[in-house]
């Protein structure tokens, strides 16, 4: 079968990344983006069951996850000069911890309204501690709640949790695409000196030139990403306490002050094609079939997640925008807490802020951190 054969699968997302880069090119179409493009084409292309969805999903979808997505983040931090970052890591971090708050406040102000103790969840205190861990730093929180208080074991009501929290988190990716550019031109902020882009416009389609690739700079580039990887998650493994993400961003900031590999050109295109790569499997990962499946349960989830994602939006855009904080800063952090550090990183590339992908990757490490122990405190808070 078609669906299960990771060739075609592969095929279909390339064809993906050129179709959004062609549509973003198109008169009607330039101002979405390709980034947004490939979320939405992504998710049409699963529903309709073309390539797979989260419920059937392909080893393909894993490796992104797993290798691709962090290579996207190493090859985009080597144009990443230390100098462009220091205007934007204290706003970054403030504005991230004030989105985990606004997260912590959703997940209450859900469980309040909602009551979904009442409604046959009788893991619901669990739940609560779920949406916590992974709206503040990802999904990798999320499973270790579940694991810890055995909802992993429940497979109707995980999966459920993982549908609406699919759905959600791409909706806030497109979401936190489109507003900071119109939000700019609504109430215009300072933008970062070293930014040196026009952020009130919208999010152009991605396009690199200029860059001469030859074989032997092409495989330094390839070798130095791979072994990076193993580097970082080997470390990871005998250090727990250093997450792989943090030690392959630190690798990628030492090559990147390097001048030999400055001198390599096609990092940063193999880094977009990732990024393209990793958002066509967010799209693909907005899975309703999954929710229609288990219908009851699902509404009341969706509704939980949508007042969460809602809470959180509000306090962090309200007292972000109240305080005349950027738009783009104030939208990455949201990104690295509902989506993690990949996520934000991808997001500063869409918006072409090149200055604060470290920033976002740095707070999403953060989030990834901290979010199991808030989720844990949270689901006790509510037991």
């Amino acid at each position: 079968m078609l669906l299960n054969n990771p060739v075609f699968v592969i095929a279909i997302l390339i064809l993906l990344v050129v179709f959004s880069e062609w549509l973003a090119r198109q008169k009607y179409f330039k101002y979405l983006g390709s980034s947004l493009i490939i979320i939405l084409a992504g998710a049409v292309l699963s529903n309709l069951h073309i390539i797979p969805s989260s419920q059937d999903a392909s080893v393909v979808y894993d490796g992104i996850f797993t290798y691709i997505a962090p290579l996207a983040i190493f090859y985009l931090l080597l144009d990443v000069r230390l100098k462009d970052i220091r205007l934007a890591g204290v706003p970054m971090l403030s504005m991230f911890l004030l989105g985990a708050a606004g997260t912590i406040v959703g997940t209450l102000v859900g469980y309040l309204l909602l009551s979904p103790q009442q409604h046959n969840m009788p893991e619901a205190f669990a739940v609560a501690g779920m949406f916590t861990g992974t709206y503040i730093g990802g999904s990798v929180n999320l499973n270790a709640v579940a694991l810890h208080y055995g909802v992993i074991k429940n497979g109707t009501l995980f999966a459920a949790i993982n549908a609406a929290d699919n759905i959600i988190t791409t909706i806030w990716i497109i979401l936190t695409i489109t507003m900071p550019p119109l939000l700019q031109r609504l109430m215009p902020r300072k933008i970062s000196k070293s930014a040196n882009v026009e952020t009130t416009s919208m999010v152009l389609p991605i396009e690199v030139s200029g860059e001469l690739i030859n074989i032997s700079g092409f495989s330094s580039l390839l070798f130095l990403g791979l072994a990076s990887l193993v580097a970082a998650q080997l470390i990871s493994f005998y250090v727990p306490q250093l997450p792989s993400v943090i030690v392959l961003t630190t690798l990628a900031l030492v090559l990147a002050q390097v001048k030999g590999v400055q001198n390599l050109k096609g990092g940063k295109i193999l880094g977009l094609f990732m990024v393209l790569l990793f958002l066509a499997v967010v799209g693909a990962y907005c899975d309703i079939s999954a929710l229609i499946a288990n219908k009851e349960t699902a509404i009341l989830l969706l509704e939980w997640v949508t007042i969460i994602a809602f809470v959180h939006g509000i306090i962090l855009f309200g007292i972000g925008g109240l305080f005349k904080v950027d738009w783009n800063i104030i939208s990455i952090a949201s990104n690295a807490n509902i989506g993690g550090a990949t996520s934000a990183a991808v997001l500063a590339t869409s918006l072409n802020r090149k200055d604060l992908r470290l920033p976002g990757i740095l707070a999403g490490a953060v989030g990834t951190g901290i979010g199991t122990y808030l989720g844990l405190m949270i689901a006790g808070l509510l037991k």
